[in-house]
C-alpha cells in the first residue's frame, strides 16, 4: 500500500485545498463551531482519547509522556477503527482534525505517529 499525506490541523483553522479527507478525532463536538462550517467528512469518536484519559492528561506537559504511552495503549484495541483509518490513509490524502491548542502535545499527533507506525507494518 501507498501512504498519502496524513496531517493534524485545529479545526479553529480554515479548511485548505490540501487537506484531503478531513476527519475528526474528537469525542466531544469542539465549542464554537457549526457543524456546517468545519468541513467535516467523517467524525471518529471512538478513536480519540477515552474520557477517563482525557481528563486525566488535561493537557498537562508532565503527563505527555505517559499520555503517550496510555493512548497507544487504548488505540491497540482500537482494532475495527484504527483499520478504518489505515485504509482511508492508504487512498487518500488526511487531515486529522482536533480542537487542542496544544502544538505539539494533543492526541490527533499521538494518533497520527501510532497510524503511521503501523502503516509502515502494513
Amino acid at each position: 500500500m501507498t501512504q498519502r499525506a496524513t496531517r493534524c490541523k485545529r479545526i479553529y483553522e480554515t479548511p485548505g485545498p490540501d487537506d484531503g479527507l478531513r476527519i475528526l478525532v474528537e469525542r466531544l463536538w469542539p465549542r464554537g463551531v457549526r457543524k456546517s462550517d468545519a468541513a467535516i467528512d467523517r467524525w471518529m469518536k471512538e478513536i480519540a482519547p477515552s474520557p477517563a484519559l482525557r481528563q486525566w492528561f488535561a493537557h498537562d506537559p508532565a503527563h505527555w509522556d505517559e499520555f503517550r504511552r496510555r493512548y497507544g495503549d487504548e488505540l491497540s484495541t482500537s482494532i475495527g477503527p484504527v483499520g478504518e483509518l489505515l485504509q482511508l490513509m492508504a487512498t487518500a490524502d488526511v487531515t486529522l482534525v482536533h480542537a487542542a491548542r496544544d502544538e505539539p502535545g494533543n492526541s490527533a499527533q499521538v494518533l497520527r505517529d501510532y497510524l503511521l507506525t503501523r502503516f509502515d507494518g502494513a
